[in-house]
């Protein structure tokens, strides 16, 4: 499986579909008890579940990660992990897939300069207050000595988002192949 990660703006969203709609990548679609957005469909953007069902899967051993935001509850269960899927997680959700299953996990970091994050933040019409907030709060999330491993850096940097999606396709390919 294929955890991307890095800082707010860094491209691990665009990534992630242009390795679904391009390279054959499934999404891991995660779990989260936060509520339905009109333009969301369960079970493709995420399993809305209760918090009490979320609760009672997380008592059972049956999430990898789980984490807390913004007062919901978001993790990955145990039996959607499989090659040829994609996730974006943070620094705790890739250590504890690390710590339960590091053999089965691919991690590509992407790496962007903060001037160039902020810009994209800019122009998608982020808030202006949560775009330092968040560059601020990346700084010390996205540290890499936060994380257990990181198998490969990607630098979004002067390439275009289809070449930088090519690059980690190839990256995870041949760590698969070398794995098996």
């Amino acid at each position: 499986m294929l955890i991307l990660i890095g800082p707010s703006a860094s491209g691990k969203t665009e990534v992630a579909k242009l390795l679904i709609s391009k390279f054959g990548l499934k999404k891991l679609v995660t779990y989260t008890t936060r509520p339905i957005r009109q333009s969301e469909t369960d079970g493709v953007d995420y399993h809305f579940l209760s918090a009490e069902s979320f609760l009672k899967l997380k008592d059972a051993g049956e999430f990898v990660e789980t984490t807390c935001y913004n007062g919901n509850y978001y993790g990955s269960r145990k039996c959607d992990v499989c090659d040829d899927k994609v996730v974006v997680l943070e620094a705790n959700g890739l250590n504890a897939f690390l710590k339960q299953m590091p053999k089965k996990i691919v991690s590509v970091y992407l790496e962007t300069p903060k001037a160039i994050r902020k810009q994209r933040m800019i122009d998608r019409g982020d808030d202006p207050r949560d775009i330092e907030r968040r560059l601020a709060s990346d700084d010390v999330l996205f540290d890499k000595s936060r994380f257990e491993r990181i198998d490969f850096t990607v630098e979004n940097l002067g390439i275009s988002l289809e070449e930088l999606t090519e690059r980690i396709a190839k990256l995870y390919r041949s760590r698969c192949f070398a794995q098996a």
